[in-house]
């Protein structure tokens, strides 16, 4: 078993072999999104298949952004085309130095205006205090142990009334067993909360380290959302999402999304 200190550089070799097998996450937006986007034309995912409410953005009107945990080409690209004109800047932060190459090709393929980080979503210090007005967090934080660390860091790094848009996983998706034939029903196999370190075996474990799986973590709800709240997040937008296909899609939605407000405004 990994030693936790090991837990993100065996999770960014697993991303930069996510990028070589081309992973839906991985794909770089074409130049026809950017292109829309510029028009104003554009949407953005956190979830699967649900696209966020354009309501849920505040103004890009010289917003400094930051998409944490959000390499792959796919959102960072996207908001620095629609508030291009308005002298928005992108900052995309992620663990992977291949998935961040992939918001580098789109930038350098359509010129835009895009900063590159590598790092630790759940470490900010690079970023100084309020310095944001929307950090973009797509579903990410399953790969981290803690998510806690990462909703403090959010609030720290957002100016007050900044946005923080997040995407995560419903624990209950981590009751089942994902490689078991469902046709008739889901199979619940696990407690909550679920972890890769501790609720499967050993050979399990080294059998998905082998094939390159990134390792996973089933937060509880009170970490996602009163996580969120106890940072100092006020809660204004929420919806749920489900990938079909994916136990027990067929019966429930095992996605989430939400829309906090860093205290001291909100609408």
């Amino acid at each position: 078993m990994p030693p936790t200190a090991d837990i993100r550089a065996y999770n960014r070799f697993a991303w930069d072999l996510a990028v070589e097998r081309k992973s839906v996450w991985t794909v770089p937006v074409d130049a026809e999104t950017i292109a829309a986007a510029r028009r104003d034309n554009w949407q953005i995912s956190l979830t699967p298949t649900k696209a966020v409410p354009r309501d849920w953005f505040p103004s890009l009107r010289g917003a400094q952004v930051l998409c944490l945990a959000a390499g792959g080409g796919q959102q960072g690209p996207v908001l620095a085309a629609a508030g291009e004109s308005a002298g928005a800047r992108v900052t995309v932060l992620d663990n992977s130095p291949r998935q961040l190459a992939q918001d580098r090709l789109v930038a350098l393929r359509e010129g835009l205006n895009l900063a590159i980080v590598e790092g630790d979503m759940r470490d900010l210090s690079a970023f100084a205090d309020g310095c944001f007005d929307l950090v973009v967090n797509p579903c990410s934080n399953l790969f981290v142990p803690d998510v806690r660390p990462v909703w403090r860091e959010c609030a720290r790094v957002l100016a007050e009334g900044g946005v923080l848009v997040a995407g995560f996983v419903n624990p209950v998706l981590y009751l089942f067993d994902q490689d078991a034939d469902c046709e008739a029903a889901p199979v619940v196999r696990y407690k909550l909360p679920y972890s890769d370190l501790s609720s499967i075996s050993e050979s399990e474990r080294d059998s998905y380290m082998r094939a390159g799986e990134a390792l996973e973590f089933g937060h509880t709800l009170t970490d996602q959302i009163a996580g969120q709240l106890d940072a100092g997040l006020v809660l204004t937008g929420f919806y749920e999402d489900r990938w079909e296909g994916q136990p027990p899609a067929d019966f429930t939605d095992t996605y989430i999304a939400t829309r906090t407000v860093k205290a001291g405004w909100h609408r």
